[in-house]
């Protein structure tokens, strides 16, 4: 039987750190316009060597998606180096099975190949994170009062609302 990490437990936040390390390293380059020329002439020349194929032409439109994804995974990376939680290793496992079906979707639509590299590493970094939640008892959260996901105190003072419960 394979053995998965507790979301409570210290290995798991070095995987949710992990995740996040790897995703700093690979978007930091599609943050801004000037990078992600380089970022894009790079994959396409890969691409092209190992025939793969290229990305199309790049254009103001498909820089600003890029700009706008590069800018939003890199703040949610460094949260994750600075302050791991239980929380955000669930929240990036969900985040990853979506990117995980839309790289699947663009590859059934004719992306270049090696857009395969990063799907592997989608689900291999969505499973790392979301099975312990499933495997321990702990998914769905909403069906057990008990779990707090967040892995914080609960209340006003801590930003959450109190239970209704007994009101």
């Amino acid at each position: 039987m394979i053995r998965t990490l507790a979301p409570e437990r210290p290995a798991y936040l070095r995987a949710v750190r992990a995740s996040a390390w790897y995703d700093l390293v690979v978007t930091a380059g599609f943050a801004t316009p000037w990078t992600y020329a380089l970022v894009h002439d790079a994959l396409s020349s890969s691409g092209n060597a190992l025939g793969l194929g290229a990305l199309p032409e790049l254009d103001p439109v498909q820089t600003l998606y890029a700009n706008l994804m590069g800018s939003v995974v890199v703040v949610w990376a460094v949260l994750r180096i600075v302050r791991p939680l239980p929380v955000h290793g669930l929240l990036d496992g969900i985040a990853r099975t979506l990117f995980a079906a839309w790289q699947a979707y663009a590859l059934a639509h004719g992306a270049m190949r090696l857009l395969w590299l990063f799907f592997g590493v989608e689900v291999m970094f969505g499973l790392v994170q979301l099975v312990p939640w499933w495997r321990n008892g702990n998914m769905p959260w909403w069906r057990n009062r008990n779990t707090n996901p967040l892995d914080t105190a609960a209340g006003p003072a801590a930003g959450h609302p109190l239970p209704t419960e007994g009101r």
